[in-house]
């Protein structure tokens, strides 16, 4: 009884590895989520946020489906970081962006847009592994970033930049790559230019630091990636861990912040890709989310 039990439950786990590799690391999701983040009186924005592609040369189904995104006519698009898993998918980060780069964009890096990924293991992430990570090697961080201010997107790594947007001003500031303790707020600390009808904050990793310090400055929307959502959940429970450390509640989607007595949207996208060396998902598909920014509500 014991060993079908054993058999019964190995083949179960490798049924679900299967899936999570061949089924759902390939259902690209669109989300779609509305975010009450403008001023009263203010028409809608629409918002594009993309992350943690880590292309590879073989994920052109991958590049496709992200090219596809331009038929939605975004306002503004929004991209936080881990392109690319290998030096030779730098092309297809361009390919997958390709008619994107019509739209007002913005970017930061994440671990592996500066450093190839390496095998690692799962229990690292759950806190039960102290494994050393081996030496990376390094990716082409610095054409990659060439390539996408010559394409006319914005890098906003430790940069406050203006936009006009859909014929308004909006204000954007954003770090580098927390998770790898590269971010230095204090090169974009302040409260947001008046002017502006919209202030964002964009970094790879949502390390609580930076969402304090954001929402502090009275960051109207704080849009983040890094997590995968968890990657590996547990159905009708969750995600076991983030990565990083935000709570698990908030891995992904809509939710808020509250720091100093103020409170700042926050997006947190469960990202398109996976390392090469954990090529699975399990009830947490890739996505890309399209935010409709509308007016508050008062009252």
């Amino acid at each position: 009884m014991i060993g079908r039990l054993t058999v019964a439950a190995g083949l179960a786990a490798a049924g679900c590895f299967a899936y999570g590799v061949l089924v759902e690391r390939q259902a690209f999701t669109l989300r779609r989520v509305t975010a009450p983040v403008l001023p009263a009186g203010q028409r809608p924005m629409r918002v594009l946020h993309i992350s943690d592609l880590h292309l590879s040369t073989d994920r052109r189904n991958l590049v496709r489906w992200v090219d596809s995104l331009a038929a939605l006519q975004p306002d503004l698009v929004v991209t936080t970081g881990d392109n690319m898993s290998q030096a030779e998918a730098m092309p297809l980060v361009y390919e997958a962006y390709r008619r994107l780069f019509a739209v007002p964009g913005v970017f930061v890096f994440g671990s592996n847009d500066y450093f190839a990924p390496t095998p690692v293991n799962p229990l690292r992430y759950l806190g039960l592994a102290r494994t050393r990570r081996p030496e990376r090697a390094p990716l082409p961080h610095r054409e990659l970033r060439a390539g996408l201010v010559a394409r006319g997107w914005h890098d906003v790594e430790h940069r406050r930049v203006e936009l006009c947007v859909d014929g308004r001003l909006v204000e954007l500031r954003g770090t580098k790559d927390a998770h790898l303790d590269l971010d230095r707020y204090d090169q974009v600390a302040g409260p947001p230019d008046p002017a502006a009808v919209l202030s964002i904050g964009v970094t790879h990793a949502p390390y609580v630091r930076l969402l304090d310090a954001m929402t502090a400055d009275r960051v109207d929307l704080v849009i983040a990636g890094h997590t995968h959502g968890g990657q590996v959940c547990v159905p009708c429970y969750g995600a076991l861990t983030t990565n990083c450390d935000l709570d698990t509640k908030r891995v992904k989607g809509l939710s808020s912040h509250t720091f100093g007595g103020q409170t700042s949207a926050l997006h947190v996208s469960a990202g398109l890709g996976t390392s090469p060396y954990a090529p699975y998902r399990f009830a947490c598909r890739p996505e890309a989310t399209l935010l409709t920014l509308v007016a508050r509500t008062t009252g």
